[in-house]
């Protein structure tokens, strides 16, 4: 288990050099609102920004990273993120722009196998889909993908970096990053609630 178990639990979204990292400012506070509405943890009512050059990011259990543009980490950003994922973080990365062939996709991937090694498919069985809500077939699909935006696929399964039996890096095309950006009172519109997933990827991090 990650040496992150001190409340209250705050969800932090990683400021990197390149690219546009804020390019999803809603979500936070809706994970936040999920979080809070769900389950017993203790939760800070606001996220924070963290620059991936700052050794801050060491007191957060998950970093959540997004954008539409080019990504490409500096020297520190690097040294920083790889020191980050060895003590246990967990870095959920997913591309806003829902596309294969999209420059988010292509220079993420291509950076998380430079500090953290190659993404793999997560198996559709594995415990995030079952640590709190129960995911029966896997990463719940976006209305992006059902609506043929972006690369006009549905992504069945998520790509991550697994050490030891444990989730580093979780990686989406499924552009949650769209499907969870809107005001947390807006729920109340929604049969099921599209933002329960994000209480299983902060469960995971904090337990697993």
């Amino acid at each position: 288990m990650p040496a992150f178990s001190k409340a209250p639990f705050v969800f932090a979204t990683a400021q990197y050099d390149s690219g546009d990292w804020d390019s999803a400012p809603l979500v936070p506070a809706n994970i936040i609102d999920s979080v809070a509405r769900y389950t017993s943890l203790e939760v800070r009512p606001q996220g924070v920004m963290v620059p991936l050059s700052s050794e801050a990011v060491f007191g957060y259990p998950l970093l959540y990273l997004t954008g539409h543009l080019p990504v490409r980490f500096s020297t520190r950003e690097t040294d920083v993120l790889r020191r980050y994922l060895d003590r246990g973080g967990l870095l959920f990365v997913d591309d806003h722009n829902h596309d294969v062939d999209g420059a988010f996709n292509k220079t993420a991937r291509e950076e998380i196998r430079r500090v953290a090694g190659p993404l793999v498919p997560l198996p559709n069985s594995h415990e995030l889909y079952r640590c709190f809500f129960v995911f029966e077939n896997g990463p719940p699909t976006t209305s992006h993908e059902m609506n043929g935006w972006g690369d006009n696929l549905v992504h069945e399964q998520l790509d991550a970096v697994v050490k030891n039996g444990r989730i580093r890096v979780l990686y989406s095309n499924k552009d949650y990053s769209s499907e969870w950006s809107f005001h947390p009172d807006n729920k109340r519109f929604l049969s099921v609630d599209n933002t329960r997933f994000g209480v299983n990827l902060v469960v995971y991090a904090l337990t697993r």
